[in-house]
């Protein structure tokens, strides 16, 4: 009896068929070993604004900054970026049925652009993102340009946009930015002296400006992600182990060329051999014959410096440090003499997929708004919009961009011929690629024509009508291409 009760209250224990086995599977990079403890230490699970702390972007702009004005290769990167995402700046195109109201607007707009100088100042937000990972434009009225909108751009460095007492506000302000509860910005805190300015001192005042009149401009790689790092952060140890090679090849270069030559003896120790004073410096003249003491010989020092591996090496190291920008080697070092045009359109088509990605996300960040803002601050000038315009809400747009020059005109013209001739493009598509405005183009292009015909010219596309066959020379030698 007492067996029988023991057994039904006994705890049940689970029994495993001989099917079921137990897998303990793990991550290989989730394990941590003596071998790669020291390698992992830095690894946290910090927040994105938590890791992106003030005193981390801090270091970042100050090393980031300090690389550029003092590495010609980092210089030469930044400024290339700039140039190849901004270009000469934006052209806006507008696409509303009114032609005249369109071509009435962009005039206006250009007029502004180059009065407030907006690509010069584009490219500058673009280096500032690069060295300091974001770039702040504040819209403000500037009664001294000369056109009739009076909106400017001015910009200010991302230490200035902070909140000294951070603590006396919600947990929603992260860093000069105050977020509603959507994560929406609503205010930013400028201030009104820069904390580097060593004349003015570092003051505690700022202004609280609303989100409409910031342009905050930086890359997200991280979600709720508030403020940027720079661009070149990950090649920040890479520009200093170039530096540091390079000094180090020229150093070693130098000492060699320091001496001249070496004595030495084969002679044993105490041997037979003419006493001679250790590192004795001895002076020579030119084209001069000499004898050595006895027992001893001259050897030349050879240059060792730089080795065959040093151009490898920048050439590595140069390579990793553009990719973390997604430009190819030879736009970062400027010289392309080991490629060839394949290799070379092939680097290319990553490096502009980039810059295209770039320029989009400044139409919506920044170019949008200053059109927005523009708009409203037009609308108070009589008759400088047309009175036909829809509102402004409405109204579609575009923007225009520099074209990348081909490496290979011909063959680039002959493809969009034929791209032209099977209708897998347009004219507008063809056009915008090269940064114009299609409708510009041919209005210039049907002036040019009608002035030759007065002029008794005949370019060609006029002077051959449709009735006349094409030569078939054109056409074998189009189909051989």
């Amino acid at each position: 009896m007492v067996r029988w009760l023991s057994k039904l209250f006994a705890p049940v224990t689970p029994t495993l068929s001989r099917r079921t086995r137990l897998v303990r599977a793990r991550y290989d990079a989730a394990v941590t070993n003596d071998e790669n403890r020291r390698h992992w230490a830095n690894a946290d699970g910090l927040s994105a604004n938590a890791a992106n702390s003030p005193e981390v972007r801090r270091v970042l702009r100050n090393r980031a900054r300090y690389e550029v004005a003092n590495n010609s290769y980092a210089r030469g990167i930044v400024l290339t970026l700039a140039n190849d995402v901004i270009g000469t700046g934006p052209r806006l195109q507008m696409l509303t049925e009114s032609v005249p109201a369109n071509r009435r607007i962009e005039q206006a707009f250009t007029a502004w652009a180059k009065a407030v100088n907006l690509a010069e100042k584009l490219r500058t937000l673009r280096v500032a993102r690069a060295e300091d990972g974001e770039g702040f434009a504040l819209l403000t009225s500037n009664p001294a340009i000369s056109t009739p909108i009076q909106l400017d751009l001015r910009l200010v460095e991302a230490e200035q946009v902070t909140t000294p007492p951070l603590s006396a506000f919600s947990t929603q302000a992260v860093d000069g930015i105050v977020f509603d509860r959507f994560g929406n910005p609503v205010e930013y805190h400028i201030l009104r002296q820069h904390p580097g300015d060593s004349v003015a001192g570092f003051g505690q005042e700022f202004d609280r400006l609303p989100a409409e009149a910031v342009l905050h401009w930086f890359r997200a790689d991280r979600p709720g992600q508030a403020r940027g790092v720079p661009d070149i952060m990950p090649a920040l140890p890479l520009f200093a182990q170039l530096r540091r090679f390079t000094l180090a090849v020229l150093g070693a270069a130098e000492t060699a060329a320091d001496f001249a030559g070496i004595l030495y003896t084969d002679a044993p120790a105490n041997g037979e051999a003419d006493a001679a004073e250790p590192f004795e410096p001895i002076e020579l003249e030119k084209r001069a014959l000499l004898t050595m003491p006895g027992g001893w010989k001259m050897s030349q020092m050879e240059a060792e410096q730089p080795a065959t591996t040093y151009a490898e090496f920048k050439h590595e190291l140069l390579n990793e440090i553009a990719r973390c920008l997604n430009m190819p080697f030879n736009v970062a070092a400027g010289n392309s003499s080991g490629y060839n045009y394949a290799s070379g359109r092939l680097d290319h088509q990553t490096y502009f997929k980039a810059i295209r990605v770039e320029q989009a996300q400044l139409e919506v960040t920044i170019l949008d708004r200053i059109l927005a803002a523009w708009f409203d601050e037009a609308a108070l000038v009589t008759e400088l919009l047309p009175d036909e315009l829809p509102p402004i809400a409405t109204l579609a747009h575009q923007w225009f961009w520099d074209g990348h020059e081909h490496v290979d005109p011909a063959k680039e013209a002959l493809a969009q011929s034929q791209r032209l001739a099977n209708h897998t493009t347009t004219l507008a598509h063809e056009y915008a690629r090269q940064g114009r405005d299609w409708e510009e183009a041919l209005r210039q292009r049907a002036k040019e024509v009608a002035l030759m015909r007065e002029l008794g010219l005949a370019p060609a596309e006029v002077a051959q009508t449709d009735d006349e066959p094409a030569d078939e020379d054109t056409e074998e030698a189009v189909v051989e291409e």
